[in-house]
């Protein structure tokens, strides 16, 4: 046997070379900085097994690809996260403050800016990259900042992109830390920020948060049929939390099922970060409209929540409107993280987590309802 099909060293390119340098930083970010450790380690581990030369994973039979035909190409893996998810929301914000629910539908604008950038720079205008209508839809769900959701639509659409469009998803979910409290500051006033607002509101009863899981699941899926899998299996997992009886499914849920499948997912993530896909001109540019799609969301809740600021009689501070999109529980902490720093008496987490769980909800019904438009126009 040649060395350099026996020593991965000498098989070691540059392109290779330069992802497990990723994979490294990705790991670094998660342990040294604490910027969502339980994401980018998972997914640097992956970037790392993927590339080693002659190591065989991505192969046909090999771990991660057995993972990623098991996981992300049945759909398996994101539904079962949105159970854990569900168990995990407490839908109470919502409920005291409906009004939330406007900043969660204003923040997917990205998804919607997204797909029309995606679009003009692929079949539908210049033509620049190979990207066909429905790899603009797969693209513009990058805006949702929903992991789970990005891989479901871009794997039912069949996108020819899917694995770039999942690792974008994901990694910029664990970087809304970093990339929303600039876009925060510039968007909002020094006075804007530091509104205090109350963090009491009347309660919710047993009734009603048993019954909204019921009653979501009936009424998006009468509306947007195609996010039925995603809305159900989210929902499944709150009323589990919600019902009051099955504590132990509940927290079965929330924590070993979740648990694993979050290391299986991430994981896999990381390992469809090979050098030969990853490092393409349509990839890059995925990446770089992945933090378009960001921002557009972020500034989309934020300006929303400035034009419910004035019509309040400055009583909503407009800063949890970044919590529109739905990367929870990330996008909540940050809110509260941005208004601590303008006003050490500024507690912000309830309301800023009511639009999330909104958002939350959002970017699953605009992911269903992409779904059901694509066969129309594709």
């Amino acid at each position: 046997m040649p060395d350099n099909e026996f020593l991965g060293v000498l098989a070691l390119t540059w392109q290779a070379a330069v992802m497990l340098g990723l994979g490294g930083l990705l790991i670094y970010l998660g342990i040294a900085k604490q910027v969502e450790p339980v994401l980018l380690v998972p997914i640097g581990a992956g970037v790392i097994l993927a590339n080693i030369p002659l190591g065989g994973l991505t192969e046909p039979g090999g771990l991660l690809a057995v993972l990623r035909a098991a996981g992300i190409e049945t759909e398996l893996f994101p539904l079962l996260i949105f159970i854990g998810v569900g168990a995990m929301i407490d839908f109470g914000s919502l409920l005291e403050r409906p009004y939330t629910v406007f900043l969660g539908a204003a923040a997917q604008f990205g998804i919607f800016g997204t797909f029309f950038l995606a679009y003009f720079l692929g079949d539908g205008g210049l033509r620049l990259f190979d990207f066909s209508f429905k790899d603009a839809v797969s693209i513009g769900i990058i805006g949702s900042a929903d992991g789970p959701t990005s891989i479901y639509v871009a794997t039912v659409l069949g996108s020819k992109y899917a694995a770039s469009i999942v690792v974008a998803a994901y990694s910029y979910m664990a970087l809304v830390p970093i990339i929303q409290p600039p876009i925060m500051r510039a968007l909002t006033t020094d006075a804007e920020r530091r509104l205090t607002m109350p963090a009491r509101a009347r309660g919710v009863s047993r009734r009603t948060r048993v019954l909204f899981p019921v009653v979501t699941i009936v009424v998006v899926g009468l509306i947007a049929p195609k996010a039925t899998p995603l809305i159900g299996t989210l929902m499944f997992g709150n009323l589990l939390r919600e019902s009051g009886v099955l504590e132990r499914l509940s927290q079965a849920a929330q924590n070993e099922m979740t648990n694993i499948v979050t290391i299986l997912l991430g994981l896999t993530v990381g390992g469809m970060m090979s050098a030969a896909d990853f490092l393409r001109p349509e990839t890059i540019m995925i990446y770089v409209m992945g933090v378009v799609a960001f921002a557009a969301g972020t500034a989309a809740g934020l300006v929303f929540g400035k034009v419910m600021y004035v019509a309040s009689g400055k009583r909503i501070n407009p800063l949890i409107g970044a919590a529109g999109i739905s990367a929870f529980p990330m996008c909540a902490r940050v809110v509260q993280k941005v208004g601590l720093e303008a006003n050490p008496h500024n507690h912000l987490i309830m309301h800023a987590a009511g639009a999330n769980t909104a958002g939350q909800i959002a970017s699953v019904v605009a992911g269903g309802a992409a779904l059901a438009l694509v066969p129309f126009f594709a």
